[in-house]
C-alpha cells in the first residue's frame, strides 16, 4: 500500500510542534505494517543541504507563487519528497511567521503550492508513483483534498487530519484566483467561511476522511466551545471523523539510552533517575537537596495551554516545598512573569525562554512531575514523554489529556492502576488543589515508585495507532 503524506513540518528536519513530531514518526510505524509512506514537504532552509543528494522527479511551472520542483530525498529512514521553491520558502525565522511574529503575508501562496504540488503528485505527476491514499495534515496541506476533487478525474481517496483546529487558515476572498481554485465553489456548502476562504473548511468539506489525534478531542470539536467555528461543518460530516490516538517515536525518547540524559534508567532502576534531577538544577541553578518534587514545563507558554494560571499558582506551590522549571517561549507577559517568579523565588524556580531538544529530555529524566494545565490539547505528546520517563504527568482533564493519563484517585490507586494526575478546574485554585494532591503522593516514596513503575509501562508507542491508520487506509481503497 502506497501513502503519500503532505505537511508543512516534519522532525527531525523541522519543527515547531507536535505536528513535526507525528510526520515524522508514523511512517516508520506504518513500514512495519507494509506500508510505504512518502511525504511532501517545503524545502526551508534547514533541508537545503538534502536537495544536492537528492533526485529531481517533477518540475511545475504554475504552482500558486511560481514555479517549484520536487527533490525525492532519503533521509533519517523517511522518504521525503522536497518542494524547492526558493521564492516561497528560503525564509528566516520561523516558518509561518516573520522577525516580527506576524504571518508571512503570502501564506497562502506558500501552502497553496505545497497543497498544488501534493495534488499533481498523488495524480500520477511522479513517473512510475502513484499512490493509494492522500494523506493531509492541518491547514497548510489543507488544499491537497480540494485541488483533488477539483480535478475531475480518477484520484486517490483522501484523508485530512485535525491536529489543532484553532488554526484554519482563513484569507480573503481575493486570494481564489491566485490559488487556482473555483469561485463558485466559494460558498458557505463550500470553501466560503464568514466572507473568507478557509482553508481547513475546505479539506473538511472535501476529504474523504476526516481524523483527529485523540477520541476525546473528536467528539470536543463537535462543541460550539471546542469546534472553533467549524463544530456545525463537522457535525455534517461526523459519520466520517474518527480520533486516533498520537503515538511517540519509543526510539528517541527512550531513558535508558538516551544520550541527552547524565544517566540513563528504566523502571528497574529509578534509583539512577536522582542524577538526572541533580544535572538539571546544576545546569537550572535549582537546589539539588529541596525534599519536595520538582514540577517542570516543557510548552509554548501561551493561556491556551494554561500557563497564566499556573503563574498565578507558583507562590502556593513553592509554599508547599516544591520546585519549578520551565522550558519554553510564547506570550510575552508570561516569558516576562516565569522570569520573574525565578528571580522571586531563586533556587526554587528557574525559566529557560527559548527552546533545546537535548534539554528538553533532561528536563523530563531530571523532573518528579510535568504538568500541562491546557484549556483544550488535542492530543498532546509531553504528557507521553512523561509516561516514558517516569515523570508523572499532572494534565488537565481535555482532549488526549484525558485519554492517556490515568488519575491518581482512590480506586486507581487501590487497583494500582494510577499514572498521573487529572484535574477539571484550569484555575489558580485548581492547580493549587492538584498541585497539593500531588505532594501528598510524593511523600509516599512506595506510592510514588508504583504509580512511576505504571507510567512507564503505559504504552505510547506508535504501534496501536499505526495498526487504526492502516486499518483506516485499508478501509478507504
Amino acid at each position: 500500500m502506497q501513502v503519500l503524506m503532505v505537511a508543512s513540518e516534519c522532525a527531525p528536519f523541522v519543527k515547531t510542534g507536535g505536528l513535526a513530531d507525528v510526520v515524522g514518526a508514523l511512517p516508520a510505524a506504518l513500514a512495519s505494517l507494509g506500508v510505504d509512506t512518502q511525504v511532501v514537504l517545503p524545502a526551508y532552509p534547514a533541508l537545503f543541504p538534502l536537495l544536492p543528494t537528492g533526485t529531481e522527479v517533477a518540475r511545475f511551472d504554475d504552482l500558486p507563487g511560481g514555479t517549484g520542483r520536487i527533490v525525492k530525498v532519503a533521509a533519517h529512514g523517511l522518504t521525503l519528497l522536497l518542494l524547492d521553491a526558493p521564492q516561497l520558502f528560503d525564509r528566516p525565522c520561523g516558518l509561518y511567521v516573520d522577525e516580527t511574529g506576524k504571518d508571512w503575508p503570502d501564506n497562502h501562496l506558500r501552502f497553496g503550492a505545497l497543497s498544488m504540488a501534493a495534488a499533481r503528485i498523488a495524480m500520477g505527476q511522479i513517473d512510475g508513483y502513484h499512490p493509494d491514499v492522500l494523506h493531509a495534515h492541518d491547514w497548510q496541506a489543507a488544499l491537497t483534498p480540494v485541488y483533488l476533487k477539483m480535478s475531475n478525474q480518477q484520484t486517490p481517496r483522501s484523508i485530512i487530519t485535525i491536529h489543532n483546529i484553532a488554526f484554519q487558515g482563513r484569507f480573503g476572498p481575493q486570494v481564489l484566483g491566485q490559488l487556482h481554485l473555483k469561485t463558485d465553489w466559494f460558498h458557505p456548502e463550500g470553501l466560503e467561511f464568514h466572507g473568507d476562504l478557509n482553508l481547513l473548511k475546505g479539506a473538511l468539506m472535501f476529504s474523504d476522511r476526516i481524523t483527529t489525534v485523540s477520541p476525546t478531542y473528536a467528539r470536543e470539536i463537535l462543541t460550539p466551545e471546542f469546534g472553533m467555528g467549524l463544530d456545525g461543518v463537522l457535525r455534517s460530516r461526523s459519520d466520517v471523523l474518527s480520533g486516533l490516538l498520537n503515538g511517540i517515536d519509543t526510539d528517541a525518547w527512550n531513558p535508558s539510552d538516551d544520550p541527552a540524559l547524565a544517566e540513563p534508567y528504566d523502571a528497574k532502576s529509578l534509583k539512577r533517575k536522582t542524577a538526572n534531577r541533580t544535572a538539571l538544577c546544576a545546569r537550572l541553578g535549582l537546589e539539588p537537596e529541596r525534599g519536595g518534587p520538582l514540577f517542570c514545563v516543557v510548552s509554548r507558554l501561551t493561556s491556551q495551554k494554561g500557563l497564566d494560571a499556573l503563574l498565578d499558582a507558583v507562590p502556593h506551590l513553592v509554599a508547599k516545598g516544591g520546585q519549578l522549571a520551565i522550558l519554553g517561549s510564547g506570550q510575552p507577559e508570561l516569558e516576562q512573569g516565569f522570569m520573574d517568579a525565578a528571580e522571586a523565588y531563586p533556587g526554587q524556580v528557574a525559566a529557560f525562554i527559548g527552546y533545546d531538544e537535548p534539554l528538553s529530555h533532561l528536563f523530563q529524566a531530571g523532573s518528579d512531575v510535568i504538568l500541562i494545565p491546557s484549556r483544550f490539547e488535542p492530543c498532546g505528546l509531553t504528557q507521553l514523554y512523561g509516561l516514558r520517563y517516569g515523570t508523572l504527568p499532572v494534565v488537565a482533564r481535555t482532549g488526549g489529556l484525558a485519554d492517556t493519563v490515568i488519575d491518581a484517585n482512590v480506586a486507581a490507586i487501590a487497583a494500582k492502576v494510577a499514572t498521573g494526575f487529572v484535574f477539571g478546574d484550569v484555575s489558580a485554585l485548581g492547580l493549587s488543589e492538584v498541585i497539593d494532591r500531588v505532594i501528598e503522593a510524593h511523600s509516599d516514596p512506595k506510592l510514588w515508585q508504583s504509580m512511576q513503575r505504571n507510567a512507564m509501562r503505559h504504552p505510547v508507542s506508535w504501534e496501536s495507532s499505526a495498526k487504526a491508520y492502516r486499518d483506516l487506509y485499508s478501509e478507504l481503497i
